[in-house]
């Protein structure tokens, strides 16, 4: 099977506005899709668990007549994980250990300090006090999503993480349930959809109200994200994955059209780009592309992906190169070159730098440690990966002594009188020695 896969060079004159087309997404749901969730969400807000009964039997057709039936008890998570096969519970176990440790990096501290005069200045870090877990259900079940993004909460102090999973026809996933159990997820509750966004984000009589929600979806998941941003805080809302791989043609053909397989294989409207200066290479990819493909089990979704919207682009050297991966800001970033921690350094905008060619992108989807919830759309151009940050938040502290509250009260006097906030400065000026 080939694949008629699209082949950009840099010299031509249409380059940046033929890079700007491959890359268009709309992310915006449409409008039936909007005007459904919108519903839902209001329904769920009013009426609450007979709401969530009534879509979770309809849409997964759970038969189900109280909420009772669907939250999972904290020994079935338990179970899943005690009847896993040995490989499984290790690799699952060393993945916990390492995004553990990784995240452990990334908690942000209190800190203050105290001024000439006595003021003290500071910033306060508190954990979120409650957040959600939107995990996909059914077949198209992720444990390695559970893992990212109970963790981090849970590093952070989070007192209690919600997990909203759906199970259509009574589909268990038992990895999903180990997961959940592994990385000290608190309440499950079967169900999916907008509901669950709507059952997460304004409470229910059975499902508390979250802070936060995190965590992939379809469409209509997307979109109630999006739509609940505001009562509630979110993660992002996230595009299709991608991967973009800079190589300098030095690495085995084989493996990077692998690589390319392992992000278009999520869905057909995945994105997988390759970038290099040598143009021989290229083709000794699309060679390998169109030898592999055939043994692939979801080579039709590849096939689909990789013609709509993949890409073989050739550049002039390796500094454009770069130049093309900071403009594309991918989710994805593998630097299959000599030196590539060097190269790192110029790279401004990707989710995530995989740095070197052996380190496939598919390592960080499972256990390197760094999370892999990340930016797409181009949006790591302003956004991060998810990390125990999300789960945190701060305070301003200020104290101020007596001669603090003078001296600064003369400033903010003068500045609000300028703005014309009289009570603003009076209420500095009553300070003022």
């Amino acid at each position: 099977m080939s694949i008629e896969i699209q082949m950009l060079s840099s010299q031509d004159d249409n380059f940046w506005p033929d890079m700007e087309k491959l890359l268009a997404w709309e992310s915006v749901s449409d409008e039936q899709v909007f005007n459904t969730v919108s519903e839902i969400l209001s329904n769920v807000r009013i009426q609450g668990d007979s709401a969530v009964i009534e879509y979770t039997t309809r849409f997964d057709s759970l038969h189900v007549t109280d909420m009772s039936d669907l939250e999972m008890p904290a020994t079935t998570l338990k179970t899943a994980y005690e009847g896993l096969p040995e490989d499984q519970k290790q690799a699952l176990g060393i993945a916990v250990e390492r995004i553990e440790r990784y995240a452990q990096k990334q908690k942000m501290s209190s800190w203050e300090y105290t001024e000439d005069d006595g003021t003290i200045l500071g910033q306060k870090v508190t954990p979120l006090d409650r957040a959600g877990l939107y995990v996909p259900g059914g077949k198209a079940a992720y444990p390695s999503s559970v893992l990212m993004n109970a963790i981090p909460a849970k590093v952070a102090g989070v007192k209690e993480l919600i997990m909203v999973v759906p199970t259509p026809n009574g589909q268990v996933n038992d990895l999903v349930l180990a997961a959940a159990h592994l990385s000290g997820v608190d309440r499950v509750f079967t169900i999916g959809g907008a509901q669950a966004v709507a059952a997460l984000a304004y409470g229910t009589e059975t499902i508390p109200q979250v802070d936060k929600i995190v965590g992939p979806g379809n469409i209509y998941v997307a979109t109630a994200k999006r739509m609940v941003f505001g009562a509630v805080g979110i993660d992002m809302v996230a595009g299709p994955s991608e991967i973009l791989v800079v190589c300098d043609g030095k690495t085995d053909p084989d493996w990077i059209a692998m690589d390319l397989f392992s992000q278009a294989e999520h869905d057909e409207d995945a994105q997988s780009i390759l970038v290099s200066p040598d143009a021989d290479f290229l083709i000794k990819v699309k060679h390998s592309i169109d030898k592999l493909l055939e043994d692939m089990p979801r080579k039709g979704i590849i096939h689909a992906s990789l013609s709509s919207r993949g890409a073989l682009i050739h550049v002039q050297n390796l500094e454009q190169a770069i130049e093309v991966a900071n403009y594309i800001a991918p989710e994805h970033l593998e630097l299959s070159v000599e030196d590539a921690t060097e190269v790192a350094k110029s790279i401004r905008h990707a989710g995530a730098i995989f740095m070197g060619r052996y380190t496939a992108e598919a390592l960080g989807d499972y256990c390197a440690g760094p999370n892999h919830v990340l930016p797409t759309s181009r949006t790591a151009r302003f956004s991060s990966p998810l990390g125990v940050y999300d789960f945190q938040k701060r305070s301003s502290l200020i104290g101020c002594s007596a001669q603090g509250a003078s001296e600064l009260g003369k400033v903010a006097s003068v500045l609000a009188h300028g703005e014309g906030l009289t009570a603003h400065a009076r209420s500095a000026e009553y300070r003022i020695k």
